[in-house]
């Protein structure tokens, strides 16, 4: 009998997703409850398990198509699936695929069985530009899927390895002198929806950033001091993030208006601190929040803060686990960026930027010495925000992280 598999619950004010990708292929088998299907909606991507076990006879919808939640995305015959081939003492398990990574395969003999695994279109391309046996790349995405970054890695270690033959099998042929290509990729949904976020927030708030500077010094020796027994205690590094999350939280309960946020014609002040932290993931930045940060102890933020970093490798954030936020923190610092004006998350009012810190000299005491310095700076909405209120939650910020003591005690 052909069951029907329809496009499940997405969340909260979430009607459409996009096909981003087919996991199985018409004949093939599937079991209860694993994935045939990812769906890409505005923030996530959400896989489609087979509601029983079978064989997956038709794909009604094609890849990229927008479908509205309750509709139909494939047939599958009931029944008992062909018992899987017995696994070499090598083989490595065959999780489903996601739209960002794809399976760890078991060693290949031959180029053919590589070319029938499932790769997503970046990594598919990363692996033919690199001339790559994709099942020899150990990958570390969710179940062990290959990553864009996995085989970038690879590529590198090749390239660092013993030196290769001029010319080899795997190495592509070099284009011919003065030959020029372009390539189309359709963006995908949640690239679409931030580009319409981020252009939406330049177009409707009036945005304006004002800088300081932070002598790292003090937590860097905190940092060094305890961070042995802090990793032994709880488990996880004492990180930066942290330091500069309990800071914000000490600036936005002494500035409320940059905690806010514009609803209509009325202005929504939080007496709590929901703090929604940048983090990129293989198909774009998500800002996954982090809830009554406020009243999070030091080690409960980093492992918070980790523990979204995981999920978002492996393509597991829930729309639950970024929704709401009542101010962001944005660290592109982890790239190398010295300085920059970060832009706001609507509907929140304003948005901490930090940056690499790098030595530089500071005229301390009338000498000049060399610290550890990072630019940070906070965009806000000029429309609820005033410059006075923004300058002032920066400063506090500032001199919470050049004297810790102050968030231990909330001056």
């Amino acid at each position: 009998m052909a069951i029907e598999v329809k496009v499940p619950t997405l969340g909260e004010s979430v009607t459409e997703a996009t096909v981003g990708e087919w996991l199985k292929q018409p004949g093939e088998a599937v079991a209860v409850d694993e994935p045939i299907c990812s769906l890409e909606t505005d923030k996530v991507a959400v896989e489609v398990p087979s509601p029983v076990n079978g064989i997956l006879s038709e794909h009604v919808v094609a890849v990229g198509d927008t479908v509205e939640v309750g509709a139909l995305l494939a047939r599958v015959e009931e029944g008992d699936a062909p018992a899987a081939k017995p696994k070499a003492k090598d083989d490595a398990p065959a999780p489903a695929a996601t739209t960002t990574a794809s399976p760890a395969p078991a060693p290949a003999a031959s180029t053919e069985d590589a070319a029938d695994l499932t790769l997503s279109p970046a990594v598919r391309r990363a692996v033919l530009e690199h001339g790559l046996d994709p099942s020899t790349i150990k990958g570390t995405g969710k179940d062990g899927r290959l990553t864009k970054e996995d085989v970038l890695a690879a590529a590198k270690a090749k390239k660092d390895g013993a030196p290769a033959p001029a010319a080899t099998v795997e190495a592509p042929a070099p284009a011919a002198s003065g030959d020029r290509r372009t390539e189309r990729v359709k963006m995908t949904r949640l690239r679409q929806t931030i580009a319409k976020r981020l252009k939406g927030a330049q177009e409707e708030a009036a945005l304006l950033t004002t800088f300081n500077d932070v002598d790292m010094t003090a937590v860097i020796e905190a940092r060094e001091a305890y961070k042995d027994l802090f990793a032994r205690k709880h488990g996880i590094k004492l990180g930066f993030m942290s330091f500069f999350a309990k800071a914000s939280a000490l600036a936005l309960k002494d500035v409320p208006a940059v905690n806010a946020q514009i609803d209509g014609d009325e202005i929504v002040y939080h007496d709590y601190v929901d703090l929604s932290v940048a983090v990129s993931a293989p198909n774009g930045l998500v800002v996954p929040v982090v809830r009554n940060i406020d009243k999070m102890s030091f080690a409960e933020i980093e492992l918070a803060i980790a523990g979204y970093g995981k999920k978002a490798k492996e393509g597991t954030l829930t729309m639950a686990d970024m929704s709401g936020g009542t101010f962001t923190i944005s660290n592109g610092g982890v790239f190398g960026s010295l300085m920059s004006t970060p832009i706001i998350n609507p509907p929140q009012s304003a948005v901490l930027g930090l940056h690499r810190i790098e030595d530089r000299p500071v005229a301390v005491n009338g000498e000049v010495v060399i610290r550890p310095m990072m630019y940070i700076a906070l965009s806000y909405d000029h429309r609820i925000i005033d410059g006075r209120e923004a300058v002032t939650a920066l400063k506090i910020i500032k001199e919470a992280i050049e004297d810790p003591m102050r968030m231990l005690i909330d001056l």
